[in-house]
């Protein structure tokens, strides 16, 4: 049997192919089977590569994705393939093109590129396509060889949004032609609209404001779509670079994926922003959710991962209804590149496709040049041997990043004024991954990937509002990585073996001591067991002691500040700001911004002193080399352990 492939993805054949998907084999002579593919969030993940450790990975990859998109393309009659934003940045190789080869007049974006080579129909634009401002952006869109729309982001705003001058297309129509259940072709006109959280002059203030404007996306959709349909739209897709959030409408919301669908005149939509999969059980009994169904507000929809993890699929059976179309049925699923098993070990579920690969295969031998070679300097050796007992520089450098960007990210808001704190813990710090797990980055040049060994895991930035009693309670948290020692003990263990070392945030900008004579506030999951404790003393802000009702602002990420460790003051209801990237990516920056880092520690927190006691802790035996500048305590060795650690004491 012969197909024949026009370049934007839709296949023409004959029943022999229809068989091989239920909606195809039950289309009559006036019905058709429409499949929408779905990809977001991709952040120029291209190859199955991760950059910042320097090493291939199974879990993400356009290229991965690609093989999918091949099978559900071999098994259409009539298919479209979707971007749904954030393709442009979000790993090394978006900074690579942004920060060091450019972006002239005619080039090419590798992820542009290999979104042409695989037949993209059209995008829409994510947040984080404005992050290298407006000018890179328009000259990465030149060389698209689809339609790229967005309705919400304003160069000059009109009276209604329909008068608005828009920065791209808001909407597209798609004029193409749908084979049907009985192989005969008919026109159909499939409108696409595109939308982006309004957040973006928030969050990329300095490349937009004075530039453009955002609208409210479902205000933005109730003007636009009519129109679509006026111009004869038969189905409209709504491609919504914004999460799945509350049911109700609320001005300016950034997650608005539901009701936006519930907007008259949109038939499918396709969501992202949140890094998730839907259909999921992460969706589970939400309100204007249908798991089982995959619909959002009764329309189907899907939202398919990030980094290319899942190919959304949305599967319409179309029915003719006098010259137009309707949906008569349809489904939803995510098909993901990937599986983890239960030791947590991962099996790839599909391999690269060697087209894509070969399409960006230049750029990704220039990336890796460019994440091993240095991008700033460290003034202080970056190491983690000693952040369980001490003031660290491993740390310190993430409190830094965060920080600064915490500081800009708040002017001209609500919040501007306030102090701001930041709290940050080791990742690499022994433990069950032995005595050499630990960050370890000399003094002179940083690259990109020795950031990987400063921050582990793909977090991102957020900020929360607490009191002074709030800070005081979240410190007496993490102080549960230490066990009670009673005065005048010679070398008691020091650390509690089961409070994981990512639940201790160390906080800077505020000063303070840990009395170990002390029990314990909260136990290792975070309840309270010892309601009167007070490890925490000697609290104090520019020199004065910290009072219980003063506000600060707190410079975390996500996991903690929606809850992740059970800490005070951080269970999703205290955040202020959202962040778009990542800590990694905000650490690349600070480096790159300053040059030089200097992140040596301040000893602004440090224990209380114990007359005549001694406690001993573990650490990886290179950190003998640290030992004798760590700052705020008094370290000597004290041997090894039967484990291959090295032990220290210290001289309370």
């Amino acid at each position: 049997m012969t197909l024949t492939m026009n370049r934007r993805g839709f296949l023409a054949g004959t029943a022999g192919l229809i068989a091989m998907h239920p909606f195809s084999a039950s289309a009559a002579s006036n019905q058709a089977h429409l499949r929408l593919m779905e990809t977001t969030d991709l952040h120029v993940h291209v190859f199955p590569y991760d950059y910042y450790a320097d090493k291939p990975v199974d879990t993400v990859g356009l290229a991965r994705t690609a093989s999918i998109i091949g099978e559900v393309r071999a098994e259409s009659t009539n298919s479209l393939l979707i971007d749904n934003g954030d393709f442009l940045q979000g790993n090394p190789m978006g900074d690579y093109i942004a920060y060091e080869r450019g972006m002239k007049d005619g080039d090419m974006h590798p992820v542009i590129t290999a979104m042409n080579t695989l037949g993209f129909d059209a995008s829409t634009l994510g947040n984080h396509e404005f992050n290298y401002g407006i000018s890179f952006l328009m000259k990465a869109l030149a060389g698209a060889d689809f339609p790229v729309v967005s309705a919400n982001v304003v160069k000059e705003m009109g009276a209604t949004p329909r008068e608005d001058t828009t920065l791209i297309k808001p909407y597209v129509i798609m004029d193409k032609m749908i084979t049907d259940g009985n192989g005969d072709s008919h026109p159909i006109k499939i409108g696409m609209i595109g939308f982006v959280p309004p957040q973006i002059m928030n969050w990329d203030r300095k490349h937009l404001e004075g530039n453009v404007q955002t609208r409210d996306i479902v205000a933005t959709a109730k003007a636009y779509v009519p129109q679509m349909r006026e111009e004869g739209c038969d189905i409209i897709v709504a491609l919504c670079h914004s999460g799945i959030g509350s049911a109700n409408a609320e001005d300016g919301m950034e997650n608005a994926a539901i009701p936006l669908a519930a907007v008259d005149g949109i038939d499918a939509i396709l969501t992202g922003h949140s890094h998730l999969v839907f259909p999921s059980s992460k969706y589970a009994d939400l309100d204007g959710l249908d798991v089982e169904k995959g619909t959002i507000s009764g329309k189907p929809g899907v939202m398919g991962g990030f980094w290319g993890s899942h190919m959304g699929l949305v599967d319409l059976l179309l029915e003719r209804d006098g010259n137009g179309w309707r949906i008569l049925s349809h489904t939803s699923e995510a098909r993901p590149i990937s599986q983890r098993n239960e030791d947590r070990s991962v099996t790839a579920l599909v391999e690269s496709d060697e087209t894509v690969l070969a399409s960006v295969q230049q750029d990704h031998d220039d990336t890796l040049a460019y994440v091993r070679r240095a991008v700033g300097k460290t003034d202080a050796a970056l190491h983690s041997y000693f952040a369980l007992v001490a003031d660290d520089p491993s740390v310190q450098i993430v409190s830094n990043a965060q920080l600064w960007y915490i500081k800009d990210q708040m002017v001209g808001t609500d919040y501007e004024g306030l102090p701001i704190l930041s709290a940050a813990a080791p990742f690499k710090a022994g433990g069950r991954g032995g005595p050499e797990y630990y960050t370890d980055v000399p003094v002179g040049d940083v690259a990109i990937k020795n950031v990987a060994d400063l921050y582990l895991y793909p977090n991102t930035v957020r900020a929360v509002k607490v009191t002074g009693a709030q800070v005081k309670d979240w410190l007496e948290r993490s102080a549960g990585m230490f066990n009670q020692v009673e005065a005048g003990a010679s070398d008691a263990t020091l650390l509690n073996p089961d409070f994981p070392s990512y639940n201790f945030d160390v906080m800077d900008g505020v000063a303070y001591q840990i009395d170990l004579s002390q029990p314990s506030k909260f136990d290792r999951d975070g309840a309270v067991v010892n309601a009167d404790a007070n490890r925490i003393v000697n609290l104090t802000f520019e020199g004065q002691p910290v009072d219980p009702a003063q506000e600060f602002i707190i410079a975390t990420n996500n996991y903690r500040a929606s809850g992740g460790g059970s800490f005070p003051g951080a269970d999703g209801s205290t955040v202020i700001f959202e962040g778009p990237d990542t800590n990694r990516d905000v650490i690349v920056r600070y480096i790159v911004d300053k040059g030089t880092v200097s992140p040596a520690a301040d000893a602004n927190w440090s224990f209380a002193g114990m007359d005549d006691t001694t406690v001993l802790f573990e650490t990886g035996p290179a950190g003998a080399a640290y030992a004798a500048d760590v700052p705020g305590v008094s370290i000597e060795e004290a041997g090894t352990s039967d484990t291959g650690f090295a032990l220290f004491r210290i001289t309370l």
